[in-house]
């Protein structure tokens, strides 16, 4: 799950990173005030879920109220990389004299937390990386001993970071670890963290990466969810308590488990199709799931066939095949459904299904064969 940049740095400041005066905005009236309120040349940014704000005019100066809102008339409704601009936020005009890159992520090869620190500020780490990747400053923290003074200064030393900052970045960098773990984040960045013009460390920008499998233990931020992050089949799909995720494919995929769902997209590629979908059903999952995430493939118009790959462990084969029967019965079914089963009760889920006339198959090469054949339109 992503977070605005308001909604980052607002988390980040309740940690103790300084950010700059600011509020959001819906409407350009409000952005006036905001600018009124604040009494400095500001900054209008965008919040949509997206890069690439500035280059799409999606962050833009004002140095009067009045032209703030004039600004935030132009930015609100822009549509940026297919997401329209709702809100805006009004922030203090930062006067940058240097940019720095602060950042946290899982390494999962090393099993802790990896704190990053560039003096390439503003820039994508990504290609900081690529182009430069020697000026890239990483530490690895202990998950008992959180991360130690002399690693952040480490960093700070590292990026040439001048001697009065290092102890307003040790704070900083600290504060973004634990910013980080207790939010049950995937990435936490400052980007860039800025010397400005009263020579203070400040974090202009945010960015925050949810794990949605901690959301559970953190509904606070799990309500800060934007509504228009997802599709609104996939929004459905995570209210039924299946995982799925668009893809643009052509064959609809229903799988019971992560890995299972995508050894099974790899092999419909290597056989030649393009998957249109990752979906996960889950263990157990009963009659009514099925249906649910039937109905959710099918409402995808590119779907030009649908392949089922069940191993019955938990989930029980015939519940699986009477959920298909069921959802074939019951929704305008207008694409070829292959059906690969085995495990608990497979026999009697292959025979639920050859009553109905439903193809399956015992071997999944076969299935995914069948399914790209039948998306080609092979065999009619």
């Amino acid at each position: 799950m992503k977070l605005h940049e308001y909604q980052s740095k607002r988390v980040l400041a309740d940690y103790g990173v300084p950010i700059p005066n600011g509020e959001v905005a819906t409407t350009p009236a409000e952005a006036r005030a905001i600018a009124e309120e604040i009494g400095n040349p500001v900054v209008i940014k965008s919040q949509v879920l997206v890069g690439g704000r500035g280059k799409a005019g999606g962050i833009k100066l004002a140095g009067t109220p009045d032209e703030a809102e004039d600004v935030a008339a132009q930015i609100l409704g822009m549509d940026i990389k297919g997401l329209t601009v709702k809100k805006v936020l009004v922030d203090e005009a930062a006067d940058i004299r240097s940019e720095i890159y602060l950042g946290a992520v899982l390494d999962r090869g090393a099993r802790r937390v990896a704190i990053m620190a560039s003096s390439e500020g503003g820039v994508e780490i990504e290609e900081v990386a690529a182009e430069t990747p020697e000026k890239i400053i990483t530490v690895h923290v202990h998950p008992l001993l959180g991360m130690q003074g002399y690693q952040a200064r480490q960093l700070a030393y590292g990026i040439g970071l001048p001697k009065e900052h290092v102890g307003a970045f040790t704070k900083i960098a600290q504060s973004l670890y634990r910013a980080f773990v207790e939010s049950d984040a995937s990435l936490a960045e400052i980007n860039p963290l800025v010397i400005n013009g009263d020579n203070q460390l400040q974090a202009v920008d945010g960015k925050i990466l949810l794990d949605d499998s901690a959301l559970p233990r953190q509904k606070q931020l799990a309500a800060m969810r934007d509504p228009d992050e997802d599709s609104p089949t996939e929004t459905e799909a995570r209210e039924v308590g299946i995982s799925y995720i668009d893809l643009d494919g052509e064959i609809g995929c229903m799988v019971n488990g992560a890995g299972l769902a995508m050894a099974t997209m790899d092999i419909i590629k290597l056989y030649g199709g393009s998957p249109a979908n990752f979906l996960d059903i889950g263990g157990g999952a009963g009659a009514d799931k099925v249906l649910a995430a039937l109905r959710i493939i099918l409402r995808d118009a590119r779907v030009k066939a649908v392949l089922i790959n069940i191993f019955g462990g938990i989930t029980r084969c015939d519940e699986v095949a009477n959920g298909i029967v069921e959802a074939i019965n019951s929704l305008n079914v207008k694409v070829p459904i292959v059906v690969r089963m085995v495990g608990v009760n497979e026999d009697e889920g292959r025979q639920i299904l050859a009553d109905s006339n439903l193809p399956s198959a015992n071997q999944l090469s076969e299935a995914v064969q069948m399914a790209v054949a039948a998306a080609k339109g092979e065999g009619e």
